[in-house]
């Protein structure tokens, strides 16, 4: 345990999680987030604001019950929320196609070159799409008919992983969506969710997380039965 303790001490610790405000970009069907001053320390004696959000805002998690899976975000496990990262870069991919997909050939070349997939892992995709976010309207990235561009995971490695390494227990990225955001019918989701993992949306800082060897950390919240929520996710890299 003290081993444990003194090498968890030691790690660097990576922030992965976007700051929550009404200005971070939403999928398009979610209300804004709203933020109202309730008390202040000048009038009150005390600071506290009200926040108002649907469950898939900023940097969240996606419960299973969020596709017709069983397990409400409450639900999920601590040891599924203590899980080593695996990090699949496909920027260069993605630069070049807004649309670009995960696809199983992308873990079975990182396991190339680092061996099998860590037991109890989350898969986690670098698109590079964290950078759009200082530009308005980059991040979603919508046509002139409003259809979302950006990349994301294919249904196809959600069912591989699902049937072949079920090691697996998260997957994530660093976009608004699992799916590309173009999807309509959203196969990364339905392939995935309802099989009891988990999904991670928004995340920041993902280019500092190395492709092997680090512990992700995820403060999933604790809603009675919801279907996800914001998140503070940390990486911790030896």
């Amino acid at each position: 345990m003290r081993d444990g303790r003194e090498q968890l001490l030691a790690a660097t610790a990576i922030d992965l999680t976007h700051t929550l405000s009404p200005d971070f970009p939403l999928f398009p069907v979610y209300d804004p987030v709203r933020v109202a001053e309730r008390f202040s320390v000048e009038q009150d004696g005390f600071f506290v604001r009200a926040w108002s959000y649907d469950e898939h805002c900023g940097t969240h998690v996606d419960a299973p019950a969020h596709f017709g899976g069983e397990a409400t975000v409450e639900q999920i496990g601590p040891a599924d929320l203590v899980l080593r990262a695996a990090v699949l870069d496909v920027r260069e991919r993605a630069a070049r196609d807004d649309d670009a997909l995960v696809v199983p050939d992308d873990v079975r070349d990182w396991e190339r070159r680092h061996g099998p997939l860590p037991d109890r892992c989350a898969l986690l995709a670098l698109t590079g799409w964290g950078t759009r976010l200082a530009e308005p309207g980059a991040y979603l990235n919508a046509d002139a008919e409003g259809v979302l561009h950006s990349p994301g995971f294919g249904g196809e490695v959600a069912e591989f992983l699902r049937a072949e390494r079920p090691q697996v227990r998260a997957i994530g990225l660093d976009t608004a969506s699992l799916d590309l955001g173009a999807s309509t019918d959203y196969p990364a989701h339905v392939a995935w969710l309802p099989g009891g993992g988990y999904g991670i949306e928004n995340l920041a800082n993902l280019e500092q997380v190395p492709p092997d060897g680090a512990v992700l950390v995820v403060g999933a919240p604790r809603f009675a039965g919801g279907s996800g929520g914001p998140a503070r996710i940390f990486a911790f890299v030896p």
